[in-house]
């Protein structure tokens, strides 16, 4: 590609991109010209935020219509403007909790917003690419901004270990990813998913080389949204980073991972593979077994978020298969985008409640602790109260309609059965997510937030809490507006 190739249409298209990179740089350049002096943070948050809400607003005005840029190597449809706009949304949540939590205020606060707000531009690369190339090149920037943020935490250890294990364990995921991209060029010539997307499912049946690279490309993805067997990282790096943190990893990193998932199944490669088809079930089926499963087992209250974040990649993934398997594809791609609306709201606001638990950077909270909380905090515990629930999928709340509509589109494609074991295994997750509530109300204690100021995650809880409930009595019109912009 040669710079004749680049025109205005590409220049707005990536716009989103560019406004971010162009904020990101104002917090660090003002503390260069400050004598390496921190600004406030408000304003620094301010600054991101400003930016994020640029973005989203540069991605609804141009981020539509399936317009490509770059020689087709990202495209602007329906998937890239609402798993984009669900991306940066988590993302300025997450930084808003930054702004207050222990672990990640004070100095070099300049320095982690620029960083979220790189990975963020990786995100708006992956959610956006259909080039296996730029996919990568997503991949990366948004993963090796994020381990560095976990390794700046003022926490001392455990931050560390979780650091490490997700830059190994990450840089594995990304040479599997690489290695099937390898595998797919040598078979078909080219990297870029439109060219092969018509005769994926004859290349699965005939070329055993881009089955291999195809079988590689997605463990590589299955890594990176903790599909069991890969999802042993998720627990560790969940509990030890700080909790903004986990929060963006759990909400904006899984959403855009299952976006650029979801473009390499869309292919129908699964058509033509039945091998492949069968094992990607199993997978599904094991990954909300395990997950729910080990989170009846944890008292840490992190830990059980991660498993049952683990759970929910496993109901995800039942969409991504719906989909891959689907003539028209857009009920099953519909059902995943709704699904990671409501998850993002309901995790963010769980993890916003642990943060302002959270009296210091090294304070672990567990079930346990939340004894007493909704005596001593009512509003909090009626937030964290309705979070957990719409996590367990109990109507009204959003997240019943989530699962409702991802399971309705398996059935409606035949796989009834992943249907039943997805029930079954939401049955299993009621009783690990009533805990916390049966400790709020039920047992005596001093539950309390930490002592410094937290108005923002305040804001934050109430406001997702809220959106749960309301967004619930309207979850149709909503799952109409995204199903008619992937048509």
């Amino acid at each position: 590609m040669n710079a004749a190739t680049i025109g205005l249409s590409d220049i707005l298209l990536v716009s989103p991109m560019l406004a971010l990179f162009l904020v990101s740089l104002i917090p660090i350049t003002a503390k260069v010209l400050r004598n390496n002096r921190e600004q406030h943070p408000l304003v620094t948050l301010s600054q991101a935020l400003i930016g994020i809400v640029i973005a989203i607003g540069l991605l609804i005005v141009f981020g539509g219509g399936g317009k490509t840029a770059f020689n087709n190597g990202l495209i602007f449809d329906g998937v890239t403007q609402w798993m984009g706009i669900i991306a940066l949304a988590s993302a300025g949540a997450g930084m808003v909790m930054m702004y207050e939590n222990p672990s990640t205020t004070g100095k070099q606060f300049s320095e982690l917003i620029f960083l979220a707000m790189s990975s963020a531009i990786g995100m708006l690369i992956l959610v956006s690419a259909v080039d296996l190339l730029m996919v990568f090149i997503g991949l990366e920037l948004m993963s090796l901004a994020l381990y560095l943020m976990i390794g700046m935490s003022h926490e001392e250890k455990l931050s560390k270990e979780a650091s490490l294990k997700y830059f190994i364990l990450g840089s594995f995921a990304s040479a599997i990813f690489l290695y099937g991209v390898a595998f797919i060029f040598g078979s078909t010539g080219g990297t870029n998913i439109l060219n092969f997307m018509e005769t994926a499912a004859e290349l699965v049946q005939s070329s055993r080389m881009f089955l291999f690279g195809m079988t590689f490309v997605i463990l590589g993805f299955c890594f990176k949204v903790s599909i069991f067997p890969f999802h042993a990282w998720t627990p560790d790096v969940y509990q030890g980073s700080p909790t903004p943190h986990t929060a963006f990893m759990a909400t904006a990193v899984k959403t855009v991972s299952f976006a650029a998932f979801l473009r390499v199944i869309a292919t129908k490669s699964l058509v033509g593979s039945d091998h492949l088809f069968d094992i990607l079930q199993w997978l599904a089926v094991l990954t909300m077994i395990v997950g729910n499963a080990a989170a009846i087992m944890q008292n840490n209250l992190k830990r059980m978020i991660a498993y049952s974040s683990v759970a929910h990649s496993g109901y995800l993934l039942i969409g991504v298969i719906t989909a891959g398997v689907s003539d028209s594809g857009a009920f099953g791609a519909s059902g995943v985008i709704f699904y990671l609306l409501g998850y993002g709201l309901m995790t963010i606001g769980a993890l916003a409640i642990a943060s302002m638990l959270e009296k210091s950077e090294n304070h672990i909270i567990n079930i346990d602790d939340l004894s007493g909380f909704a005596k001593q905090r009512p509003m909090l515990a009626l937030c964290l109260t309705v979070f957990l629930l719409s996590l367990a999928g109990i109507p009204p709340t959003l997240g019943f309609f989530g699962k409702f509509y991802l399971f309705n589109a398996a059935i409606g494609e035949g796989l009834l059965w992943l249907a039943v074991w997805g029930m079954l295994s939401s049955v299993i997750a009621v009783y690990y997510y009533l805990r916390p509530i049966v400790v709020m109300y039920m047992k005596e204690g001093n539950a309390e937030i930490a002592g410094h100021s937290l108005n923002a995650t305040t804001v934050t809880a109430v406001v997702m809490a809220l959106a749960i409930v309301l967004m619930g009595f309207v979850s149709g019109p909503i799952f109409a507006a995204v199903e008619a912009s992937l048509l």
